[in-house]
């Protein structure tokens, strides 16, 4: 994890710097037939809380003998010195989701994998429990997505992708009340229960689901393993999917890692671990309500290597990808079409910016910061501030070639 070997690029350091010192049930078999599902009350689509933090100016860059300056202090204890660190000593964040602000303090829930407990953590230093899930943690399970209801404003909903020793299910809660099921029946098997979720610009929730251990899963039909799912706050299918009355939008997934989008919901990603590689795809919008789901077709971008990839976020110019066995962030360059056009720019791996090791979760909060959970609990190499929520800095689009 080079805990005491982080060596900051100067434009990160500026940046974190300058920003930090600011500071209802849907049931679904494994078949088709027996679908049911009971729609919760109607709430109003608005856009998903898109919080934006303050400009601030810079300061002056430290000439070449003051560089040893910018090297942080090793963690004591639970206190890390790293003033992108906004929580400490948690258990396997495999899940975030920034609330909205717009003020000078960011702050986010985080969900812990094996424990289904979810913090409220933020850059002032609160640590406070938000809700605890009960979860089956065994293989990849347990509380792996989180996403807030996208009229969060209005009904303060939050919901997670969670694993159950029955299924995999979405539920939603809010604080204080016990969860709710919103889509169950979600295949379980001994490995590939991980998923993910996404609060949709268009007011509806993304669901991307494993292959509950079985690779044939993902493309057939009748079944929610492998898939990107769209539905409605209550767990209906969204209007506008490819079948009318299914929540599948997408399949062939084998271990989705996260969901990202565009502010404006123009462009969607999953990331997967599959069995020979891990990639990234683009996901498509839906159609017209009729016909078949579609095949999530050919990755946008391969790692032959596996490096185990996680949540992303889409710069616009760039997607950032987090990975958990690479300990890094790999960022694409975008064309002006979208699609991937250079190989990764790879960041906060101890060289280019800090290295925070596994990095379970990542999630956007404005334009240019998202925050990230550890996962160095989880099969890492632990320090002692792990597990933490970490902010992360949009980094400059480069590269060139094609895998």
């Amino acid at each position: 994890m080079r805990i005491g070997q982080r060596r900051w690029s100067v434009p990160l350091v500026l940046a974190v710097s300058g920003l930090l010192v600011l500071s209802g049930c849907a049931d679904f078999e494994d078949d088709a037939a027996g679908q049911r599902w009971s729609a919760a009350p109607e709430l109003s689509p608005e856009r998903g809380p898109q919080p934006d933090l303050p400009e601030v100016e810079a300061p002056d860059v430290p000439s070449a003998p003051q560089e040893e300056s910018t090297k942080v202090p090793p963690p004591q204890g639970c206190k890390d010195f790293d003033r992108a660190v906004i929580a400490t000593c948690l258990d396997t964040v495999s899940a975030v989701a920034p609330l909205p602000g717009g003020g000078q303090v960011i702050s986010a829930l985080a969900g812990e994998r094996s424990s289904g407990r979810v913090m409220l953590v933020d850059s002032n230093g609160t640590k406070n429990e938000f809700a605890t899930l009960d979860v089956d943690a065994a293989g990849d399970g347990g509380l792996t997505g989180l996403a807030l209801s996208p009229t969060y404003s209005e009904d303060r909903l939050v919901y997670a992708y969670v694993t159950t020793p029955e299924d995999n299910r979405v539920v939603r809660f809010a604080r204080g009340q016990q969860p709710k099921p919103v889509l169950t029946g979600i295949p379980k098997g001994r490995t590939g229960n991980a998923g993910a979720l996404l609060a949709a610009a268009d007011g509806s929730l993304l669901v991307a689901t494993g292959n509950a251990g079985d690779a044939g899963k993902s493309d057939r039909a009748g079944t929610l393993s492998g898939k990107v799912l769209r539905i409605d706050p209550s767990g209906a299918p969204a209007q506008g999917n490819p079948t009318s009355g299914s929540p599948v939008l997408a399949s062939g997934l084998t271990a989705p890692g996260g969901l990202c989008q565009t502010p404006d919901g123009s462009r969607t990603w999953v990331t997967d671990r599959g069995a020979d590689k891990d990639a990234l795809f683009s996901v498509p919008d839906g159609g017209s309500g009729s016909g078949g789901a579609a095949e999530l077709g050919a990755p946008a971008w391969t790692w032959p290597g596996k490096p185990g990839v996680t949540g992303c976020a889409d710069w616009t110019d760039s997607v950032a990808v987090a990975t958990s066995r690479d300990e890094n962030v790999q960022n694409l360059p975008l064309t002006q079409d979208g699609s991937v056009g250079g190989e990764p720019q790879v960041t906060m791996d101890g060289d280019n910016g800090p290295s925070y090791g596994r990095l379970g979760a990542l999630s956007q909060v404005s334009e240019n910061v998202s925050v990230a959970g550890t996962v160095n609990k989880d099969g890492g190499d632990p320090g002692s501030s792990d597990d933490r929520v970490v902010l992360i800095v949009r980094q400059p689009s480069g590269g060139s070639g094609r895998d």
